[in-house]
């Protein structure tokens, strides 16, 4: 592969991944599919910044575990560099791609020191003598704000940025390609979110890293990523340059979304979405679009009839407003 052609392959690929389980209810009940992941594909280049939202449920945590090679997809494939990753050795795979978890505090063994915890990756691919595998630890946490002091602490001992900061130095101590985000930063208190953002967003630059950056909060997401999926039920709705996003966006679940971002004047109150409480089954999805019950500007065919990703100026949306005459979507008052 020339240099060029490698260049102009993406880092993460998904090619119509789905991932289905089946799903027994109560005792005597009979097992019924479950759709986390339906047909999504994406394309990630090297050091972009792709933020996936969507509400708790939706499928993105199950397809971080398909990135991470810890599922494997029912359909579909999953390619790093144009290699597919259920051919790769996993070994390697680990090396390349490494995960940051959402809970600091149980992503953490609480019973080994700082040190042991963050130079595990390199004992489990020897690479190093104990000597080196010490330096690189201060190296990598140094890198992360943390003093050399902490190797000898425990998880216990620190606090939920702190470990969080932990969780990172041991995601880059191996110096993988990408990183896959689940959520890093919604077990924290604002003011560690921003910090915890800033210092992923300077490890980036510094790195050249990759990200998929998984969140239920479009304010994070808007502060980091490059691009933006939005996820309904296993599917990708809307993708699209974070601006587009933001400035423009046209599923009406998108600007359902953005209106439930908070601002910081209380007199606001909290938004109102509009959506309602209750997210569909997703053992039983409705029909057409399973998105059209919560959708206030929902169509006859929008019950009957299944949307297909539409072309947008730089990526696509997946609604029937972008189908025939009407090309916009009317906005709720």
């Amino acid at each position: 592969m020339t240099a060029t052609s490698k260049a102009e392959t993406p880092v993460l690929e998904l090619r119509g991944v789905t991932k289905t389980y089946s799903v027994k209810q109560g005792l005597f009940g009979t097992a019924k599919p479950l759709t986390a992941v339906n047909d999504v594909s994406l394309s990630l280049g090297r050091g972009q910044v792709l933020g996936l939202v969507g509400e708790s449920g939706c499928g993105k945590s199950t397809l971080a575990k398909i990135l991470l090679g810890l599922e494997a997809p029912t359909q579909g494939e999953v390619r790093v560099d144009g290699e597919r990753i259920d051919a790769a050795d996993r070994r390697k795979l680990a090396r390349r791609i490494q995960p940051i978890f959402q809970d600091p505090y149980s992503s953490l063994n609480p019973r080994k020191s700082i040190e042991d915890i963050v130079s595990l990756p390199l004992l489990v691919h020897d690479v190093g003598d104990s000597a080196s595998r010490s330096k690189a630890v201060r190296e990598i946490l140094d890198i992360v704000g943390l003093p050399a002091r902490v190797m000898q602490t425990y998880p216990s001992q620190m606090s939920g940025g702190q470990r969080q900061r932990v969780a990172i130095a041991r995601a880059l101590i191996m110096k993988p390609e990408i990183v896959i985000c689940d959520e890093p930063t919604s077990a924290l208190d604002v003011s560690v979110q921003s910090q915890i953002l800033n210092l992923l967003g300077d490890l980036r630059a510094e790195f050249g890293l990759t990200y998929l950056f998984i969140s239920h909060d479009l304010a994070v997401v808007e502060h980091l990523a490059t691009r933006v999926a939005v996820m309904y039920l296993g599917r990708i709705v809307e993708e699209t340059q974070v601006a587009d996003l933001f400035d423009t966006p046209r599923h009406p679940y998108t600007q359902a979304l953005l209106k439930s971002v908070l601002t910081p004047d209380p007199g606001q109150g909290v938004p109102d979405t509009e959506l309602g409480m209750e997210y569909p089954n997703p053992i039983a999805p409705p029909p057409g679009c399973h998105f059209h019950p919560r959708c206030p500007v929902a169509m006859d065919k929008c019950r009957t009839d299944r949307p297909y990703p539409v072309a947008t100026p730089d990526g696509h949306v997946e609604c029937h407003l972008f189908g025939g005459e009407q090309t916009q979507p009317t906005k709720s008052a």
